[in-house]
């Protein structure tokens, strides 16, 4: 039988963070240009085309921390049943999620953001759009974002708002920005969050 202990805890969380860090890394520098060169076939507008995946990552985001926490509090009345020994309860949960990720109908939550973004009246798209074009970096991402709940403390990545004053601890600007604006005119990819501090930097564009 396994046992517990804080120092264990905290290496296994610390390498498995790590990994989720790198994977946020990998999706914006390559699956996000993936599901851009996708909605290219389509749309014309590369404002709107990165307008889109940016929508799609916080809807992800979204839809994964409430998948997560609707499960959690099932496992959690599950375990207390019979859960004995030092290891906290909440602890307990959380490991149990980690290592039963296939608990999470994640197909579900792919399908409902497809939903959401199809009919929402922000993004003014061709009928003929379809957004399961970018299903895969949906997926990856709830998936990515679900793991990211079941760290000590969880992930979690920033909403931004258009108009906002830039900020460099927070974010990179684009290669096409005005260098001189001091304004987001929109966000290209969210920050990774860690109890409010920065750990991977998002991009947006600054125009006057």
């Amino acid at each position: 039988m396994r046992t517990w202990s804080p120092a264990r805890a905290g290496r296994v969380n610390s390498s498995h963070r790590a990994c989720l860090i790198a994977r946020f890394g990998f999706i914006y520098a390559q699956e996000r240009l993936d599901a851009e060169t996708l909605l290219r076939t389509f749309i014309c507008d590369m404002e709107l085309v990165q307008r889109i995946i940016y929508i799609a990552a916080v809807e992800s985001f979204r839809a994964a921390k409430k998948a997560f926490w609707k499960l959690k509090i099932s496992v959690k009345g599950t375990l207390a049943l019979d859960h004995v020994g030092p290891e906290p309860l909440e602890v307990a949960a959380l490991d149990y999620i980690a290592c039963h990720k296939d608990l999470y109908d994640v197909c579900q939550s792919v399908q409902a953001i497809i939903c959401s973004m199809n009919m929402n009246p922000k993004i003014p798209c061709p009928r003929e759009v379809d957004f399961c074009v970018i299903r895969n970096l949906i997926r990856e991402l709830c998936c990515l974002a679900f793991s990211m709940q079941t760290l000590i403390p969880p992930l979690d990545i920033a909403l931004g708002v258009d108009g906002e004053l830039f900020n460099r601890t927070m974010y990179y600007r684009s290669c096409d920005s005005d260098f001189t604006a001091p304004f987001v005119a929109y966000h290209i990819w969210p920050p990774l969050m860690e109890n409010g501090a920065v750990i991977v930097k998002g991009e947006v564009v600054t125009k006057k």
